[in-house]
């Protein structure tokens, strides 16, 4: 039996049935990384003991009907930025090394009330600022598919992690794109769910309007099906908020007839690969011909969403950042000649090259003189992105597009240009300003072998109906093959015609 080639939710229900074990599911996936993980390093910690004695206690309270849900006894990664009591919590920085929280992340207790048991923390970009996992202070992830590339940022280890069978699935959380981005770099399944749907508690502040803990999984279902136990109002938390319509995998029905569905003509435009292109609108055009309304229609202030987002990200970030000064946790430099010295040692040494710039530039754009010509300006088109897609939805169930402009980069690519990297969330920035649900959906791959995604964005509180889609879309695809399986073909409905696609000569519903 090869528990590995399990979905997180036939593993649990294998478990229920007695055909497996939480302590086998473990053991297979500390085999994997015992395999893979010199080569990936998709984690910052990993406590196999630990791993192990959760996996026993929850096998034991499963044995007894304690625990019968849809994840009880499935090995889970959790991204490093959010906390877990008694293990440690990095943000992979060398700021945070040595903190071990007295606390755990809402999204954790969640999963551990359900059966999930955790294997370890997964790397990710500094302090959630990057977009490829290289900005880690503990090394940059590889993509499982081509280890000379990157696996997209800051969830790139837990996207690496689920892609390589490291873990059955992972939490990430996602500020402009870094749940979906890497997804779809590494052939995973990844939701960014409605802001204030998932407690932000415990998670290592970035930019606390735009951030949202979401999961990472091989498929749509599993996807649903943890989603379900992350979405709880919290008290703790002030942006939560309180769901009644949060069943969703009643949503996995594979019909999309009468969905009406609009493709951005902004989405593809230059700078969109031609592979990319027509991968995505073959998704869109096998979803036409399931049954849905596919139409074009211009979708405005795409232009302005990185400057917007930028903006209001590095803000929040400067003022997030700045309880990290060496005096109550934490890095803490060692020679400093008064309490001033004390807190710019310790930040110039903590803080990687990335973060720092974001911090400048955050308050920059706060500071006196500034603040209403950058900031104060910001969150006015913040306000103008979030009308336009409210007038999209008056018109469309769904909104479909490119996840990234091209295929996971090589390694060190993006890091020799920043603002390059920056313009790589084009296409996802905007569902955080706008603080709606989105979901990433392999779609193919190009001809190197690395997995391309097709975006979903929905209405506030719509996940359903992107599920469902998703679902559907899933189905007509047929199985992707992740890189554990190299010898189960990938099935992608794509158009060979010789030449790209584009969106001009693409016809849906005919």
């Amino acid at each position: 039996m090869d528990l590995l080639s399990y979905s997180a939710v036939e593993l649990a229900a294998a478990i229920r049935a007695g055909e497996a074990t939480a302590v086998q599911a473990m053991e297979a996936v500390l085999s994997k990384i015992d395999e893979k993980e010199e080569q990936i390093n998709a984690y910052v910690t990993l406590d196999r003991e630990a791993a192990l004695k959760a996996a026993q206690k929850t096998q034991k309270k499963i044995e007894a009907g304690e625990l019968t849900g849809a994840l009880a006894g499935v090995p889970v990664a959790v991204k490093d930025n959010l906390c877990t009591k008694g293990m440690r919590t990095t943000c992979a920085s060398k700021m945070l090394g040595n903190f071990i929280p007295t606390f755990s992340a809402q999204a954790v207790i969640n999963l551990e009330q359900a059966g999930a048991v955790i294997i370890g923390k997964t790397n990710m970009d500094e302090f959630a600022m990057g977009s490829t996992t290289e900005t880690s202070a503990y090394g940059e992830t590889k993509n499982p598919y081509d280890f000379n590339h990157v696996p997209g940022g800051s969830s790139g280890g837990s996207a690496a992690a689920v892609a390589a069978g490291e873990c059955f699935f992972a939490l990430g959380s996602d500020t402009g794109g870094s749940i979906r981005q890497p997804a779809s770099f590494c052939g995973v399944v990844g939701l960014k769910p409605t802001y204030g749907t998932v407690s932000r508690y415990g998670l290592v502040a970035y930019g606390s309007s735009l951030d949202q803990i979401g999961p990472l999984t091989k498929n749509v279902p599993d996807c649903a099906a943890v989603l379900e136990v992350l979405a709880t109002q919290d008290a703790k938390d002030s942006t939560s908020i309180r769901r009644e319509d949060t069943d969703f995998t009643s949503a996995l029905t594979a019909d999309v007839t009468g969905l009406r569905i609009g493709i951005p003509k902004d989405y593809f435009g230059e700078g969109l690969d031609a592979e990319v292109k027509e991968a995505v609108l073959a998704a869109a055009k096998a979803l036409a011909e399931a049954g849905a309304v596919v139409e074009e229609f211009d979708l405005s202030l795409v232009k302005y969403a990185i400057p917007t987002y930028y903006t209001i990200a590095a803000a929040e970030a400067s003022s997030n950042l700045e309880r990290f000064d060496g005096v109550k946790y934490g890095f803490r430099a060692t020679e400093f000649d008064g309490l001033h010295n004390l807190y710019k040692k310790t930040r110039s040494e903590g803080f990687g090259a990335e973060v720092k710039r974001r911090i400048m530039l955050g308050s920059f754009v706060l500071s006196s003189g500034y603040y209403d010509a950058y900031y104060l300006k910001a969150l006015k088109v913040k306000a103008m992105i979030k009308q336009a897609f409210d007038d999209a939805f008056a018109r469309y169930d769904l909104i479909l597009g490119p996840v990234a402009p091209t295929t996971a980069p090589r390694l060190g690519e993006s890091l020799s240009d920043p603002l390059k990297m920056y313009l790589g969330d084009i296409y996802t920035i905007s569902v955080n300003l706008a603080g709606l649900p989105a979901i990433s959906v392999p779609c193919g791959k190009d001809k190197a072998g690395l997995p391309i995604g097709v975006q979903l964005i929905a209405d506030r509180f719509a996940e359903k109906t992107l599920l469902r889609a998703a679902y559907t879309y899933e189905t007509l695809r047929g199985a992707f093959a992740l890189c554990t399986d190299p010898c189960r073909g990938n099935m992608p409905l794509r158009r060979r015609t010789g030449r790209a696609a584009s969106i001009e000569d693409t016809r849906f519903g005919d």
